[in-house]
């Protein structure tokens, strides 16, 4: 069985998002590790990305996030539900984006293409890499997104549709048992 990638808590999730600050392409950066931790995003489905698919016509940053089946995992349609803090996240992002074309990539290379699944990956475990948080992957994000609504409370068909899951087992093994929840529950007693 592999090994499954590390999750962040809030804590971390900041000290990464200041590491990222200072890199290059650090808004664009920021909006693609947020889309994996706020919005639970594969890494497949960020590449994927039109700007059609987060600006409304009237250019504000829509509220969900409508994918085709050809921009998800198993060839299914789905849509992912943005809180308030990710479409300000994005709504930042798109002041530094020239939109030619709605249906350009919404994040794009240095040579302006959008990028694969393949290469977003090595930009974000690179990222990860770099900041030293080791264990870390392009999946942290997406299981600390589905971790963090356990630890809220937020139940498991709730958390399976977000995540755009199937089967119950799925996302029963994204949620990672850190040792404050399991302190947490024994304090419940």
């Amino acid at each position: 069985m592999t090994k499954q990638a590390k999750t962040l808590d809030e804590r971390q999730l900041q000290r990464l998002l200041e590491f990222v600050a200072k890199t290059k392409s650090a808004k664009r950066n920021r909006a693609i590790l947020l889309l994996t931790h706020l919005a639970g995003m594969r890494i497949g489905e960020v590449a994927a990305l039109r700007v059609s698919d987060v600006l409304a016509s009237d250019g504000t940053v829509r509220k969900e996030i409508d994918l085709s089946a050809a921009q998800t995992k198993g060839n299914k349609s789905r849509t992912v539900l943005l809180n308030q803090r990710m479409q300000a996240e994005l709504a930042a992002y798109m002041q530094t984006v020239r939109v030619r074309d709605s249906k350009q990539p919404l994040f794009a290379t240095q040579r302006s293409a959008g990028f694969t699944a393949n290469s977003l990956t090595q930009v974000v475990n690179g990222i990860y890499k770099k900041a030293g948080f080791d264990g870390c992957s392009s999946h942290s994000g997406r299981r600390g997104f589905i971790t963090n609504l356990a630890e809220k409370g937020v139940s498991v068909r709730v958390m399976m549709a977000l995540a755009g899951h199937q089967n119950m087992s799925t996302t029963q093994r994204y949620i990672d048992l850190r040792p404050g929840v399991l302190r947490n529950a024994v304090e419940l007693i």
